[in-house]
Parts: C-alpha cells; sequence; structure tokens
C-alpha cells in the first residue's frame, strides 16, 4: 500500500515537471516606423489576387517602402494591403529582388481613392550585402534600398 503510494506520488511530481515549459508566446516582432513587413512567399507571390489599383509613387525611407496608390473606393478605410516578395534572390550586383503589391478592395464605389501605406523592408535583406535593388511589379524603375 506505502509502496503504491510513492508510485502515484512520483507519476504526479513528473507529470507536474513535464508540464513546465518555456513560453509559448511567438517572438516579438521587431520594431518598427513603417506599417506592415514585407513578405517572402513565393506562393503568394505567383497565387495571389489582388484588387485593380495604380502606383503613384514609391519611395525609401530609411527600411519604409512608402507606397502610394490610387483604386477605385468609398474611402478606402477597408482596404488591405500587403507586399510580397517572390523568395527568389537575383544574383547581380547589387543583388535584387522582385515584389509585387497587393490590394485587396471590397468597396463598391467609383470615387477614385488615394492611400499611401509603408512596408518594413528588413525582412528582404541580404546577408553580407549593403544594397539591393528591388524591383516592384507594375512600377517602372527599380528601387534602391541601402541598408
Amino acid at each position: 500500500m506505502k509502496f503504491s503510494k510513492i508510485i502515484i506520488l512520483l507519476l504526479a511530481v513528473t507529470l507536474f515537471l513535464n508540464m513546465q515549459c518555456e513560453s509559448d508566446d511567438p517572438a516579438p516582432l521587431p520594431v518598427s516606423n513603417c506599417v506592415s513587413f514585407a513578405l517572402i512567399d513565393g506562393f503568394s507571390y505567383e497565387n495571389a489576387v489582388t484588387s485593380p489599383y495604380a502606383i503613384n509613387d514609391i519611395t525609401v525611407n530609411e527600411d519604409c517602402l512608402i507606397i502610394g496608390v490610387t483604386a477605385t473606393a468609398c474611402d478606402g478605410s477597408t482596404w488591405t494591403m500587403q507586399l510580397l516578395d517572390s523568395g527568389e534572390i537575383d544574383e547581380s550586383n547589387p543583388p535584387q529582388r522582385n515584389v509585387k503589391f497587393f490590394l485587396v478592395n471590397n468597396e463598391a464605389c467609383l470615387a477614385e481613392i488615394s492611400r499611401t501605406t509603408s512596408f518594413d523592408l528588413s525582412t528582404l535583406q541580404v546577408e553580407g550585402e549593403d544594397e539591393i535593388i528591388i524591383n516592384v511589379d507594375g512600377y517602372p524603375d527599380p528601387i534602391i534600398y541601402t541598408y
């Protein structure tokens, strides 16, 4: 009888110790002054569907790619915007990355609305380099990103 109590106690302690683990919280995102992060996702780059839009301008300010777009909408408040990288690095000097801007616009109005957003480019940095060329699909000029 005493032996079975010891075994049950050891089993309970073992189970309790087994439950003690590190935090399951995901790693925090880096601090950024940009609205969102550029994502590297070759599948989505090739297959994601975008609403019609026109790129007005693109600039780089530190690690942020600032993009201005126009689309037909009511006010643009429900737009979802994403910058996706193909996942491939073209070996040139400096290296080149290809990205696409995607817009999800479910607003059924005919007014032309312009909005500006920004994407943190630090996820696109190439190890051992301090500069890359970013080719934005639908935008005629390559963007030089120095970091």
